[in-house]
């Protein structure tokens, strides 16, 4: 069965992680939760509350990482999901984790990035000439690292997939499947 990696930490968005997840399930792909260490992750649910400027955060569900960054052999993959959250902003400095995305970018495997995922391959130094879609407030980020932001739902860049935010699941995930489908059927 073909596996999917999915790198996350605590503070990750609660739908970012389950959509994909389960929507891969689904397909018949075999998906590995990857985090910093192996523990119960907390994710969090991003919301927006009338009169604030900005999302809201409250505690979502938790979730058993499967592997730790440090033990991930990437070649064992077929894809890459990178969910949003405040996860990214911290796994980001990972050296690990730098590892593993410059793996499937290099090796031109599928990826799917959401939200404030892109923020890892732009640390990781890999969004030179690339155009992404990410989380609106991430645009100067984006540029910052080398990318167009692009505002839209399925951004596909060669086998990169990247959409806004949970809402753009539908669309970013349909793309991706299409490219996963091409690339590595389950």
């Amino acid at each position: 069965m073909a596996k999917v990696l999915i790198l996350t930490g605590d503070a990750a968005e609660d739908l970012e992680v389950f959509y994909p997840y389960q929507r891969l399930l689904e397909e018949g792909y075999d998906v590995h939760v990857a985090a910093p260490a192996v523990k119960k992750l907390q994710f969090v649910v991003h919301d927006f509350v009338d009169g604030f400027d900005t999302y809201t955060e409250k505690p979502g569900h938790t979730w058993q990482a499967d592997i730790a960054f440090a033990d991930v052999d990437p070649a064992e993959y077929v894809a890459l999901v990178i969910p949003g959250g405040r996860a990214p902003e911290y796994i980001r400095n990972d050296a690990d984790c730098q590892r593993i995305v410059k793996h499937f970018y290099g090796e031109s495997k599928p990826v799917a990035q959401l939200c404030h995922g892109p923020l890892i391959p732009a640390a990781a130094g890999l969004l030179n000439g690339r155009k992404t879609s990410a989380y609106p407030a991430l645009a100067l980020d984006i540029k910052a690292g080398g990318a167009e932001w692009v505002d839209g739902d399925a951004v596909v860049d060669g086998n990169v997939v990247s959409g806004r935010a949970w809402p753009d699941h539908p669309a970013w995930m349909r793309a991706f499947m299409t490219i996963l489908k091409e690339h590595a059927p389950a």
